[in-house]
């Protein structure tokens, strides 16, 4: 992009275009939050009628997060070469079939590879919508549009938890699974419709119509124009070359931070999130009381973000991101001690949902900022995939925990030593850090 229209646009306020670009944005994110998330509120129904053990269980809660890892890891790099567009869409496609398959699943076998399938999908979307988010957003308001992008995933997953109420005990599981489906099929035309391509990839990539795109684009926003876009284009290297900048000698701190802040903070999240249902069911309460726990620590999810992103408004994103991961340890280990009593545990649950989605919000805010638009997918998509590594193992582990005779209480405040070590490592990350990491993939474009 020129500078004075990124200039322009990061500095100028925000049209109703741009929030609009967003709000799409957030439509995706609720429906990969429903998508992903299903599976931890219909896991006691299915076991139930699969006879499944706690491990087995542990499987299915990380065959969608399997899945994810492999969109986030190779396709939505691609992003950075065919457009953020097309990769979303064509994500939309992949997880609307999966899920609409998990729905007529006869085992075990098939669901777990109709969740890796939905998973896929899910994690190109994810990654690539974080990103145009970001693109469309003015330099003020940058983290709260991936904070509300991230508000919209909590969103889905509460959805999802009041369906599986509403739902299950009249219906059953399969019906929820179907529900998810539909609700994603619709999006895809909603989507192509009103979805827009983002301004920085048709100045870095340049196809054959860029600048007439990039001038309709700017009207919209009440930008000014250009006349002609830059000589200089960005190479189209192969995705391969693009991890190997991630790793290159200006990026190498920056990015190996981000991504063991990703591996902690995911794997702590998907224990929470995965397994919080079942064990409030574990500890006394019935399977509805389990349900409602899981959901209001969905619900508080849906605050958190969007404080997270009013609070990087006004304070470093970084600062607010180490006081959340912090919090979250402290209130985990409350959480375990609590579920003797009902209110209590449903009121600590509901705070702790507002800091870890929170955490999850400020990675998603914090890492496009590191890189250039030529790598912005690439980077972000390889954190997320890495940070399903994370998420893929916990909920497993979790299990084989639980079978080999643990506690909730313990499992709890291992979780909370994750959330904490997060904070800690990210101290690493400075801002001049991040700074000369930005500095070197926006170089790499002129």
């Amino acid at each position: 992009m020129s500078a004075s229209l990124r200039e322009a646009l990061d500095d100028g306020p925000m049209s109703r275009f741009q929030w609009t670009a967003i709000g799409v944005c957030v439509l995706l994110n609720t429906l990969d939050g429903f998508d992903v998330l299903v599976m931890a509120f219909t896991g006691k129904s299915v076991s139930g009628e699969w006879d499944l053990s706690a491990g087995e269980l542990g499987l299915l809660l990380s065959a969608g997060l399997v899945g994810m890892a492999v969109g986030a890891l190779f396709v939505a790099p691609w992003a950075d070469r065919i457009g953020r567009k097309p990769v979303i869409l064509g994500g939309l496609s992949v997880a609307a079939v999966g899920m609409l398959l998990s729905a007529a699943s006869q085992n075990a076998v098939q669901l777990g590879a109709l969740r890796v399938v939905t998973g896929v999908g899910i994690g190109a979307v994810l990654a690539a919508s974080n990103v145009i988010a970001g693109e469309f957003a003015s330099r003020r308001w940058r983290g709260l549009a991936v904070s509300l992008n991230s508000t919209g995933y909590a969103l889905g997953a509460t959805i999802g938890g009041l369906t599986s109420v509403l739902v299950i005990d009249h219906f059953g599981w399969r019906w929820v699974f179907l529900f998810g489906g539909l609700a994603t099929v619709v999006a895809v035309p909603l989507t192509a419709l009103f979805l827009p391509e983002s301004l920085d990839f048709l100045t870095t990539r340049r196809p054959s119509d860029a600048l007439e795109r990039v001038n309709r684009l700017a009207r919209r926003m009440g930008l000014p124009g250009v006349d002609a876009l830059p000589d200089s284009q960005a190479a189209r290297p192969r995705i391969a070359a693009g991890y190997g900048k991630l790793l290159s000698p200006e990026l190498r701190r920056p990015t190996l931070v981000v991504w063991g802040a990703f591996f902690l903070v995911m794997a702590a999240f998907y224990v929470v999130t995965s397994w919080t249902p079942t064990l409030l069911v574990e500890a006394g309460l019935s399977a509805s009381q389990g349900l409602t726990g899981g959901t209001l620590l969905n619900l508080g999810g849906i605050f958190g973000t969007a404080l997270l992103g009013v609070l990087a408004a006004r304070m470093a994103l970084r600062t607010v991101l180490r006081g959340y991961l912090f919090g979250s340890a402290v209130l985990l280990v409350l959480f375990a001690a609590s579920t003797d009593s009902l209110v209590l545990a449903f009121t600590i649950g509901a705070v702790i949902g507002v800091l870890v989605n929170g955490c999850i919000a400020g990675l998603y805010a914090l890492t496009p900022t590191i890189y250039g638009p030529d790598l912005r997918a690439t980077g972000v998509g390889a954190a997320i995939s890495v940070g399903r590594i994370g998420a893929i193992a916990a909920p497993t582990i979790a299990g084989a925990l639980l079978d080999a005779g643990w506690t909730p209480h313990a499992l709890y405040v291992v979780v909370g030593a994750v959330f904490a070590a997060a904070g800690l490592l990210l101290a690493l990350l400075t801002a001049r850090t991040r700074k000369a990491a930005l500095t070197a993939t926006a170089g790499s474009t002129a």
